[in-house]
């Protein structure tokens, strides 16, 4: 996990312009308007749902392809106000994300989990002939399992009203997880590939926050590195520098420093080995100090 996110960390250092701004966006609009027009029995859903079946030999693939992405605009529920607030809930939590992580890390975050339903369902299909109708349920949802993992003591109001913390918000949508899946495999009318639906919105979850989650859950004795007693080391020591400095703080990166940019925001990056300071720009946007 740690190899992976660094390489894309490298990745998207290298290629600044990489990914597609405000994707959230962009989805929660197409959605919306296939939840307007795509009204029971107006076929719309079908024409965008992904089905194996059809990219088998002896099937036009070219005028198909849509269906290996355009299943995550399907709307999951027919009562406006549910999918209104889903629609708001997944944009919030999108665009807070974005603007974490960077644009191109945040799609390559999106489609990764696009990518990996893809690979399930055809598997499920060619292995065990069972069909697995994808849904952007588990993968969208997967987003509030990220965001709680950055962001675990943040308050927002569920329904616009209950205030309620993102980490018990979490937990509460992975037990919702885990009920799907005992559900499905319990349910004889449900396959048991469909069930472990939420099991991959959860592995893509894992590739890109387990890092941070294992940092939760490990014992305080071992959460207590020599990584983290050098930052401690190396931020007494930048103190007692400051006397010795026309700045307070410079980005390692451009090299951009308040002085010269006295509204510039100025971070400092704890995953990096010692005390190294970036600027807004940088701090989601830089390769680690090891």
């Amino acid at each position: 996990m740690k190899f992976f996110n660094r390489a894309i960390d490298r990745f998207c250092q290298k290629h600044r312009g990489f990914g597609i701004p405000r994707l959230m966006l962009f989805i929660v609009l197409v959605s919306a308007v296939m939840y307007i027009i795509g009204g029971a029995g107006s076929g719309l859903y079908g024409f965008l749902a992904f089905i194996p079946a059809i990219f088998q030999s002896g099937n036009d693939f070219s005028f198909q392809v849509w269906r290996l992405v355009t299943w995550i605009f399907i709307p999951l529920d027919s009562n406006f106000f549910l999918v209104a607030i889903a629609f708001y809930f997944y944009y919030f939590i999108g665009s807070t994300l974005e603007r974490e992580w960077g644009t191109g890390k945040f799609t390559i975050y999106y489609f990764s989990g696009v990518l990996l339903n893809v690979i399930y369902g055809f598997i499920s299909w060619y292995t065990a002939n069972a069909y697995v109708p994808l849904i952007p349920y588990y993968l969208n949802f997967s987003m509030l399992l990220a965001f709680a993992t950055l962001f675990p003591d943040l308050t927002v109001r569920l329904f616009f009203v209950i205030p309620i913390k993102v980490k018990w918000l979490a937990i509460l949508t992975a037990v919702f997880f885990l009920y799907g899946i005992i559900n499905g495999i319990m349910n004889a009318h449900v396959s048991a590939f469909s069930a472990l639906l939420p099991v991959v919105a959860i592995i893509n979850y894992i590739l890109f926050c387990g890092e941070e989650l294992l940092s939760y859950i490990r014992p305080l004795k071992i959460r207590t590195s020599p990584q983290m007693v050098n930052f401690k080391k190396a931020a007494k020591q930048a103190k007692r520098d400051l006397a010795e400095k026309p700045y307070r703080h410079k980005c390692a990166v451009c090299g951009k420093t308040d002085t010269e940019y006295p509204d510039l925001e100025f971070r400092y990056c704890s995953r990096c080995n010692g005390y190294h300071c970036f600027c807004i720009d940088h701090i989601n946007n830089h390769i680690h100090f090891e």
